[in-house]
């Protein structure tokens, strides 16, 4: 009755409930789910998957937070320790630039010492560098972070980044929005609440960012509907997210107690349950590099239309014990993707196809 229901409100394009999406999750038929997000998929983006040619660069991971979930973040005297210098960043846009990316993406721990400026002139740098390069940067966490560090507005800082060159946000920092889970895998960091006052502002700057879910580890399946929840209603607000990603949670290094990671069916289920829910978000992504290629290319017929990029040298899911490679071919992906029975198309940071 369950799959009846929801079949019937996925074919006349109706929003599923909240109960309705637990129930999913709680449901054993995963290829029923799968082909329902195919369905869906296959009416919102036809048969087109999404990649592009990307590079990460993770500026530094010293950061006053120390999450339990994040094996990336150092303490000042702990080994491994790093923050890069502009001139390393600048080389490292170079090299993304010569090798044809079209973006840089760019996160870092919250480092208690660099300035404001510090990230205006790493955004400059990048931007002289190849004013081409679209520079997806910094998450609703660090806007916030900043906003301290300067005593700036939110509205200022951003508008300063804008300035700078930023060109969009890349929605890491949601983990679980819910506050209970939250208090137990990051107290430190801002909350749920301030996370997505501060996305919303965000997208009132008429910059468009990406949306996460970090799943997999203490939450249960109401605490990822509930995030669902309060993305597709930000989302209804202001339209300003492109693309969904839920992350798998990797245990490794990390200092969750009894949180045991993703498994497959989870991983898939996931991603196709964000595709029949979040009904006002074009595109769900699979994050590769967190869930392995062999998963993420599956995904491709459980409602996912997006493979991520090349990325190149990402550490965070690294840290944590990611076993996938630290960057694919473009080649690679197209592979991937035509395997899956789908079709490769190149695209920018705001889905431009090239």
């Amino acid at each position: 009755m369950l799959f009846k229901t929801i079949k019937e409100k996925v074919a006349s394009n109706t929003r599923i409930s909240d109960a309705e999406a637990l129930a999913l999750f709680e449901s054993r038929e995963l290829l029923a789910i799968g082909e329902l997000a195919a369905e869906a998929n296959q009416r919102k983006n036809g048969d087109k998957v999404y990649f592009n040619v990307n590079r990460h660069i993770n500026y530094t991971n010293l950061c006053v937070n120390r999450c339990k979930f994040c094996a990336f973040s150092k303490e000042a005297d702990d080994p491994g320790v790093y923050t890069l210098a502009l001139e390393q960043i600048a080389e490292k846009a170079r090299e993304a630039s010569s090798a044809g990316a079209t973006e840089i993406h760019t996160v870092g721990g919250l480092h208690p010492d660099l300035p404001f400026e510090f990230y205006l002139q790493m955004l400059r740098s990048i931007k002289q560098v190849d004013p081409r390069l679209h520079i997806k940067g910094f998450t609703a966490v660090e806007i916030d972070y900043f906003s301290r560090l300067s005593g700036l507005s939110i509205e200022d800082v951003i508008a300063a980044l804008k300035s700078a060159g930023l060109g969009s946000l890349p929605g890491g920092g949601a983990e679980i929005l819910g506050q209970q889970v939250r208090d137990q895998i990051c107290p430190e960091k801002i909350s749920g609440a301030r996370w997505l006052e501060v996305t919303e502002k965000v997208h009132a700057a008429g910059l468009r960012s990406n949306a996460t879910m970090l799943f997999g580890h203490l939450e249960g399946y109401h605490d990822r509907v509930e995030h669902l929840h309060l993305l597709r209603e930000l989302q209804d607000k202001t339209g300003g997210f492109q693309t969904f990603i839920p992350l798998a949670f990797q245990p490794d290094n990390t200092r969750v107690p009894g949180a045991k990671g993703v498994g497959g069916v989870d991983a898939l289920k996931t991603l196709a349950i964000s595709r029949l829910y979040l009904d006002n978000f074009q595109h769900i992504k699979a994050y590769w590099v967190m869930l392995g290629l062999k998963i993420a290319q599956t995904s491709l017929c459980f409602g996912v239309n997006d493979l991520d990029g090349t990325v190149v040298e990402e550490q965070i899911g690294h840290d944590a014990g990611a076993d996938s490679p630290q960057a694919l071919g473009k080649e690679q992906i197209q592979l991937l993707i035509r395997e899956a029975g789908r079709v490769p198309v190149e695209r920018d940071t705001l889905y431009n196809e090239l």
